[in-house]
């Protein structure tokens, strides 16, 4: 398993964020993206859409499974990243950098109930038992 960025926050349910001036960037995890194998299809957000936080927002898709992304937080999509439009493949290429999903304003800062690093590497760890 790669390592899992310390800078990053995490959700439960395998999404990073990070922030990034005023905006929050979301995507999915390298281990999501080991779980579900090689993606054909992503789904995002439309633009200006509002989130709310643990709504589903997403679907990425691979030869083996659909999942859908819930937003770790509440917000405006500002962005979405149009590569993995054509090219979803990005998601397993570099899921924490090119492989970015969408990024988000948020309402309120409330970031404090996501998972830091460790935490999140826990989680991973007592669900592979």
């Amino acid at each position: 398993m790669n390592a899992i960025p310390k800078t990053l926050k995490y959700s439960k349910t395998h999404e990073w964020i990070r922030k990034d001036d005023d905006l929050y960037t979301i995507g999915i995890t390298d281990h999501a993206q080991t779980m579900l194998g090689d993606l054909v299809y992503v789904e995002l957000p439309e633009p200006e859409s509002h989130l709310e936080s643990g709504q589903e927002c997403a679907v990425v898709e691979s030869v083996k499974a659909a999942a859908d992304i819930y937003s770790p937080i509440s917000g405006e999509v500002i962005e979405i990243n149009e590569a993995l439009l054509e090219h979803p493949q990005l998601v397993n290429e570099d899921p924490y950098g090119k492989g970015w999903l969408f990024r988000v304003r948020p309402f309120e800062n409330e970031v404090s109930h996501l998972l830091n690093a460790e935490q999140y590497t826990k989680q991973v760890a007592s669900e592979a038992h």
